[in-house]
């Protein structure tokens, strides 16, 4: 038996930039998962294959055991860069996907990564409110 300690944790899955940003390359041209959709009422029916493109997609086919520690590699200032272009990317799909028929599942998304659904309402005008004190009634 050797005396060696061991360092501890488990080994990290990319060593360099370039490396970690090979492999989020080739998630997002193809390494991703798809959905088939059919679009028009027959006989004009068409079949269109569109990407599904999630941060857990992603954090899934580069190795990590979950979507904190995909997170977690953000915190590396060798990896953060990486990986903040990654999850942009992730975001402008779903705000792409805003424009479809059915977007609620996109707003949901949105609304997780930061994005708020504000309402504004503007009021032009005065209003008098006049006050009468009554005295001892």
């Amino acid at each position: 038996m050797s005396d060696e300690k061991h360092p501890g944790g488990r080994p990290a899955l990319f060593t360099s930039p370039e490396e970690l940003q090979a492999k989020i390359d080739h998630y997002f041209d193809g390494g991703h998962n798809s959905r088939t959709i059919i679009i028009g009422k027959a006989p004009n029916q068409e079949k269109v294959e569109l990407p599904v493109i999630t941060i857990t997609g992603l954090a899934h086919y580069l190795g990590f055991e979950s979507r904190q520690s995909f997170y977690d590699y953000e915190k590396n200032d060798k990896f953060s860069y990486i990986i903040k272009r990654a999850r942009l990317r992730i975001e402008m799909n779903y705000e792409e996907s805003l424009q479809l028929m059915a977007p609620t599942g996109s707003i949901f998304a949105l609304k997780n990564m930061g994005w708020k659904d504000t309402q504004s309402v503007e009021q032009s005008g005065q209003i008098s409110i006049n006050l009468i004190e009554k005295n001892g009634n």
